[in-house]
């Protein structure tokens, strides 16, 4: 059996909350907004008096601000709705990927043509694309061939995407990136 200390029962702590509410305000004045009440600058004690009439909280919502601005609102529900709202602007926030095609110097008509249609595709999806010609062995030679192919490559997506620098060698591979132009 596990023993437990004595003396003063120590209690765990709460989590520090995000804005401070009613009593724990410290500014002298606050500048007090929400619904049924004119909005303006009042003492922190009558702030306090016009919440408790309203059964609502004071909420410091600009601490920074002079004078800090507080709202009228309910904690529970402003919370309810500052988390919603979150999760609603992260959902419409995209991620863009990069997506990668590869070729070879000696990377066919018709494969040329197949990778393109997917890369435009992906720039029309909003993800960048990044291709590259890959050198195998004695194909280090050819490395014009692999330039002239990712020029030939930016040519046909001008369209719909932008390279953004020439094509550069980085070990055995040519690499270029296109972003997606943006849309009207």
């Amino acid at each position: 059996m596990q023993k437990r200390p004595r003396g003063p029962f120590i209690r765990p702590r709460q989590p520090q909350r995000e804005h401070r509410l009613n009593n724990e305000i410290t500014a002298p004045e606050v500048r007090v907004v929400g619904e049924n009440i004119e909005p303006g600058v009042y003492p922190i004690a009558q702030a306090i008096q016009m919440a408790a009439e309203l059964e609502v909280d004071l909420v410091e919502i600009s601490p920074n601000g002079v004078p800090p601005v507080c709202r009228l609102i309910d904690y529970q529900k402003f919370l309810y709705e500052k988390k919603k709202k979150d999760k609603e602007q992260k959902a419409k926030s995209k991620q863009s990927e990069v997506k990668e095609i590869r070729f070879t110097p000696n990377t066919d008509d018709h494969d040329f043509d197949f990778k393109s249609k997917h890369a435009e595709k992906f720039l029309q999806e909003g993800n960048k694309v990044k291709c590259y010609v890959q050198f195998r062995g004695r194909a280090i030679m050819f490395q014009d061939r692999g330039e002239l192919l990712l020029l030939k490559f930016a040519e046909r997506l001008a369209e719909v995407g932008a390279l953004e620098s020439m094509p550069k060698m980085e070990g055995k591979r040519m690499i270029a990136i296109f972003t997606p132009k943006k849309k009207k």
